[in-house]
């Protein structure tokens, strides 16, 4: 195995005070490292993130970018190490990267706005499409569930304390799947891959996770069409219009059995009142 890939933490020594005590110690610590998403032999975007997952991570940071449909659109995966990161190499069917490149061709020119993959303050904004009807409804017991559930999967944040995860909840079969990263958004980028490569319906789920619920959560949560979208913190204003808009059920503050609903409570059978 490489040095970088697959890497997730490694030993640090330092120093520790403690009551007016200082002494040597040492701590697990999770890496960081460049991730640089490649389409073409064209660089597309490059994340910070702990390297493993990689193959998830392509898929679901490419469906959330809209640059694939799904994972049926990815003809094959490469990561290599480059210099002090990683470059993923993906390989689209012709179709969609004959789109990409038209796409690219539309957006030359523009100055970034600093957002993965966005070059304008329209796209930054863009709307959702709404996700597709489902029949998930869960309950008060379903939603502390998740939570508890996550928090025992946690393996990586259990080590160093300082990642986020994301994952996908079925109310039949509990939790199928865990993604952690530094970063909230590559956790939820690889859980979206997970989850589409896995197998399992989106519909039939909940997205669960440890962060506050940004515009981009909600946003990704979208792409992969999952109707509900659960995390232990609080969402923004902009999260809770675009919720609204395309029609997921967002839960926030999610301790124990006490969360609070911002949109489309129908789908939780034992709630409270909602949040506008």
């Amino acid at each position: 195995m490489s040095d970088l890939i697959g890497s997730t933490a490694r030993m640090v020594g330092g120093l520790k005070a403690s009551r007016g005590l200082v002494s040597s110690s040492s701590r697990l610590v999770p890496e960081e490292v460049p991730i640089a998403f490649s389409y073409a032999g064209s660089t597309h975007a490059v994340m910070m993130a702990t390297p493993d997952d990689l193959e998830d991570f392509a898929v679901g940071f490419s469906l959330a970018e809209g640059i694939i449909e799904g994972a049926e659109d990815v003809v094959a995966i490469d990561a290599l190490e480059a210099g002090d990161g990683i470059d993923v190499q993906v390989t689209l069917r012709e179709m969609t990267a004959e789109a990409l490149t038209a796409r690219r061709r539309r957006m030359a020119g523009p100055v970034g706005c600093g957002l993965c993959g966005i070059e304008s303050i329209e796209q930054a904004s863009r709307a959702v499409r709404p996700v597709p009807a489902s029949p998930l409804c869960v309950t008060a017991q379903n939603i502390a569930c998740a939570m508890s559930q996550l928090n025992v999967a946690q393996d990586l944040n259990r080590q160093t304390r300082a990642v986020h995860a994301a994952g996908f909840f079925m109310p039949t079969e509990g939790l199928v799947a865990v993604r952690e990263d530094v970063g909230r958004h590559n956790a939820l980028d690889k859980l979206v891959g997970a989850v589409l490569l896995g197998g399992w319906n989106p519909a039939q789920g909940a997205v669960v996770v440890t962060s506050r619920l940004s515009v981009e959560m909600v946003q990704k949560t979208a792409a992969l069409g999952a109707p509900m979208l659960i995390a232990i913190s609080a969402p923004t204003a902009l999260a809770i219009r675009t919720a609204a808009q395309a029609g997921i059920t967002l839960v926030g503050i999610a301790r124990d059995e006490d969360f609070e609903i911002f949109t489309r409570p129908d789908r939780v059978a034992e709630g409270v009142p909602l949040h506008v």
